[in-house]
């Protein structure tokens, strides 16, 4: 005697075979979409790094450029101190960062070596006594900063003494010829995004 399958249960099975199917191939899709979000989520950031990267970027250099016109001039500030610079004009500078008016900002190494100075200031001080001068403090230069995909505020920058250990630089008596080295950083649309540029520059004519 032959058994014959009954097609309801036939169907059944079907049903059940292609119920999984459809469950499995929905499961690839939603992994898929999630993984596919995730990964827009992290370009959308990294652009927006490499943006506010940018800016900061852009700000540190500008505050390079804008210590070189304090040094050398010219500027319209009428707080310049463009002659204080002058070669061998060293009682200007003090140890650390001075936060005096007319001399912030500019600095002399530490007794102790652990750190080097611009390593120690703090460059988010925005007080009246902040050993950091602010962009356009003594160039009386205007920068764009706020809110917005802009600097969230103005770079700042400090001006070390140090010498200048060039080859044929060495004058006269053992005295050793000076220059600036300059450390500015540059803030991003938020204050936390920060880049730290530095230069070393050596003003002509003494």
């Amino acid at each position: 005697m032959t058994r014959r399958r009954h097609p309801t249960a036939a169907r059944s099975a079907h049903r059940g075979i292609a119920l999984v199917v459809v469950m499995m191939i929905l499961l690839v899709v939603i992994v898929l979409g999630v993984g596919g979000a995730q990964i827009a989520l992290m370009s959308e950031r990294t652009a927006r790094y490499d943006r506010d990267y940018l800016i900061a970027s852009q700000a540190a250099e500008a505050a390079l450029m804008d210590a070189e016109f304090d040094i050398r001039g010219p500027n319209t500030a009428t707080n310049s101190r463009t002659a204080q610079f002058a070669q061998g004009n060293d009682g200007i500078f003090v140890s650390g960062c001075s936060s005096s008016t007319n001399t912030r900002g500019l600095c002399l190494p530490y007794a102790d070596t652990a750190k080097p100075v611009w390593a120690r200031v703090d460059f988010l001080d925005t007080s009246t006594s902040a050993p950091t001068v602010e962009f356009g403090q003594f160039t009386a230069r205007s920068f764009d900063a706020g809110s917005g995909i802009r600097p969230a505020r103005r770079p700042r920058y400090i001006i070390e003494l140090i010498d200048d250990q060039s080859l044929g630089n060495n004058a006269a008596g053992g005295q050793v010829p000076k220059m600036y080295r300059v450390t500015a950083m540059g803030f991003g649309p938020r204050v936390d995004v920060q880049v730290v540029l530095q230069m070393v520059f050596r003003k002509e004519g003494g």
